[in-house]
């Protein structure tokens, strides 16, 4: 119950502003009153919030936002068998979004796929969920998290420490999305085992990744000749996730971007998936997704 109000009770203020209907939960009793039309905008969607908080996954005034700006669900079980179950934390990850959605059952239906879409939108933090999954499922023995090293619009300088203490800051990312789905220990584990390695794009030259689960994360950083070098890389039994943001690329040239190039010439390749995320698949503080929009106006401008 604590889970399906949230705090100060702002999941269903929330559902009662989505829905125009007067929300009350009183015990296990949750009642709805208004006009129908209003009572039929929030009945789906409070069904939705309680099969949530019966799952135990987190609940907040953003999710119930994103509820009601989605399709109602089709009932055809299709969003269970999206659900990745994560037994060494006892967590569950599931789209928040339909979106979403399509950018797992893509993921599932194709030895590479191409994740493109703004910020926050789960792009990388779903791919590693799905990674983590087959290798717990044995699926992969090893999984594959490569970024390249390039600087975000300025110069870092001189960065102290050796090679390896160079090149963490730019791969932080992977590490706090695999810390958030494995137990501490088992991360430490498989990186000392090398089942998970964590590297800079540049370190895949001249490797073959057979039996693996590899993802390159912040792709659009990726120059030309860097994916080419990075698709070539995949071995037997491999599958690959590449995600990017066309928004963000830093290379002194956007038509140096991998991403935008395999964006034109990949497209129809049979095994090869590309998935479109919007501003609407946002599902950090909902702020988040009003900026990407105020942006993307401003470009067209």
């Amino acid at each position: 119950m604590l889970t399906l109000a949230g705090v100060n009770d702002e999941n269903l203020i929330e559902l009662s502003k989505q829905s125009g209907a007067r929300i009350a939960l009183r015990g296990d009793t949750l009642t709805m009153t208004g006009s129908a039309e209003a009572v039929n905008r929030a009945a789906p969607l409070a069904r939705r919030m309680i099969d949530t908080a019966k799952q135990q996954m987190p609940l907040t005034a953003d999710d119930v936002l994103r509820m009601s700006m989605e399709a109602p669900r089709d009932g055809n079980g299709t969003e269970d068998s999206q659900r990745i179950v994560l037994p060494g934390i006892r967590k569950v990850i599931q789209p928040k979004t339909s979106g979403q959605g399509e950018y797992l059952k893509v993921i599932a239906e194709n030895d590479i796929v191409v994740g493109i879409g703004p910020a926050g939108t789960g792009k990388t933090y779903l791919a590693v969920a799905a990674a983590v999954d087959a290798l717990s499922r044995k699926r992969v023995r090893r999984i594959v998290l490569a970024r390249p090293a390039v600087e975000a619009g300025e110069s870092l300088g001189f960065l102290p420490g050796d090679l390896q203490a160079k090149v963490d800051p730019y791969l932080r990312p992977l590490y706090d999305a695999l810390e958030d789905m494995m137990p501490p220990e088992r991360v430490q584990k498989s990186l000392e085992t090398r089942t998970i390695e964590i590297a800079p794009l540049a370190y895949m030259r001249g490797r073959t990744l057979a039996d693996a689960f590899v993802i390159l994360d912040e792709a659009q950083n990726a120059t030309n000749a860097q994916m080419k070098m990075f698709l070539t890389r995949l071995g037997v039994n491999s599958r690959a996730v590449i995600t990017g943001d066309k928004t963000q690329i830093d290379l002194g040239r956007r038509e140096e971007s991998g991403l935008v190039q395999i964006e034109r010439i990949l497209p129809g390749i049979d095994g090869i998936g590309f998935h479109y995320l919007t501003e609407s698949d946002v599902v950090r503080h909902r702020l988040v997704r009003e900026i990407i929009k105020a942006y993307a106006e401003d470009a067209g401008n």
